[in-house]
């Protein structure tokens, strides 16, 4: 037991609840040693033990804390007003992380561990992560990203009474060594350009200098907002979220059918390859029986030609992001499993928390990015080039 961090011992696959007992009052016992011994001794000792009861991962139990007649002692081990040691904290935040509700959280621990706890310590502990979302909202950023892909889910949130539906925005970036990065988590308050701008300002104020291609979602005034502020970035529309528009509009029976003849268009070599298959499309049998899915596509054009002057390598990366998807598909179940939210705050507490495990499990980057490094040295030069040197 000699030199080992007492704290080690409320590790809920650790020591039974007596040997932690024990062992945390030998803990307190040399603190306070410790604590006579040094300046803060002169004219104190010992006045016997009050008793605590605190709260663990896997129950409650009963310390005797020392104390000593100047009430000067104030152990590291659980502090004076402290009354759950640590790791109890990061139990609940995880369960909150994994799309618990509080109520559900506490019902857990009453289940589990035979603990009851207030809804109103589960939301303490939660609000705790608020300010860990400010500073990670603040931090700065590479100077340059390849590639950024904004996308956004729907969450329900209460607002003046009534349950509202909001637009909660994330940015993936990729750097340069293809590794990635979520840069930002952002709860629309308005509607089109103003936002973004402020969007793309605030990425530029932490050090953002350049954005080589973003790929976004057809939101009305990101495109324009996004050039005001970086100049040379390509906008590319993300095509699949454009293929699953189109296919929004179609039959179950009949998806299967569109999604490949839909495939001609994207699969194109050229820009004019594209648009002759997108005509093709229109005034074939699909085309006419669904004229919305053209009409969707050539409004988007714009944003869409600009794929077509990528090598297949950088292409499949651009239409198809794993990382991208599975994070969407964590978010979204842990906003189904919560349904609605009380404020916004608690929104952006729960998507944070799934970001942040999320993030915590990437560890290589795409197996197409060896030879898009390439390609991307040769279309964009020394802007590639420099964020290469890092």
């Amino acid at each position: 037991m000699a030199g080992a961090d007492p704290k080690t011992a409320f590790d809920p696959n650790g020591l039974l609840d007596d040997l932690k007992k024990a062992l945390a009052e030998r803990a307190l016992n040399a603190e306070m040693d410790h604590h006579l011994g040094g300046a803060a001794g002169a004219g104190n000792s010992r006045n016997g033990y009050g008793r605590k009861t605190v709260t663990t991962d896997s129950g409650k139990f009963e310390l005797e804390v020392p104390r000593d007649r100047q009430s000067s002692f104030d152990p590291q081990l659980i502090a004076k007003y402290q009354r759950r040691f640590p790791g109890f904290d990061d139990k609940i935040v995880s369960m909150y992380a994994r799309g618990m509700s509080t109520r559900e959280i506490v019902g857990h621990l009453r289940e589990l561990y035979g603990i009851d706890v207030s809804p109103d310590l589960i939301s303490t502990v939660t609000d705790a992560v608020l300010e860990e979302i400010a500073a990670w909202q603040a931090r700065p950023l590479e100077a340059t990203y390849p590639l950024v892909f904004f996308d956004a889910l729907r969450v329900k949130i209460r607002d003046e009474g009534l349950v509202r539906n909001k637009a909660v925005h994330v940015a993936l970036g990729v750097r340069a060594d293809g590794t990635k990065e979520i840069l930002g988590l952002w709860l629309e308050q308005s509607e089109g350009a103003k936002f973004w701008l402020r969007v793309m300002n605030e990425l530029r104020n932490r050090g953002v200098e350049d954005v080589l291609i973003t790929v976004v979602d057809g939101l009305k005034g990101f495109p324009d907002a996004i050039q005001a502020v970086f100049p040379d970035a390509t906008v590319q529309t993300c095509i699949v979220h454009l293929l699953r528009q189109s296919l929004d509009f179609v039959s179950y029976k009949d998806r299967k059918s569109v999604a490949a003849a839909l495939k001609g268009i994207y699969k194109a070599v050229d820009a004019a390859a594209g648009e002759a298959a997108l005509s093709g499309f229109e005034e074939g049998e699909w085309g006419r029986k669904y004229p919305a899915i053209g009409q969707s596509w050539r409004r988007a054009w714009g944003e869409v030609i600009p794929f077509y002057a990528f090598p297949d390598d950088v292409r499949r990366i651009l239409y198809t992001t794993n990382a991208m998807e599975a994070l969407n598909s964590k978010l979204r179940r842990a906003v189904r499993a919560r349904g609605h939210f009380p404020t916004d705050e608690a929104a952006m507490k729960l998507l944070f928390l799934v970001l942040n495990r999320s993030e915590k499990e990437w560890k290589m980057p795409p197996r197409e990015w060896a030879m898009a490094k390439a390609q991307f040295a040769v279309l964009f030069g020394e802007r590639f080039l420099k964020a290469l040197a890092g």
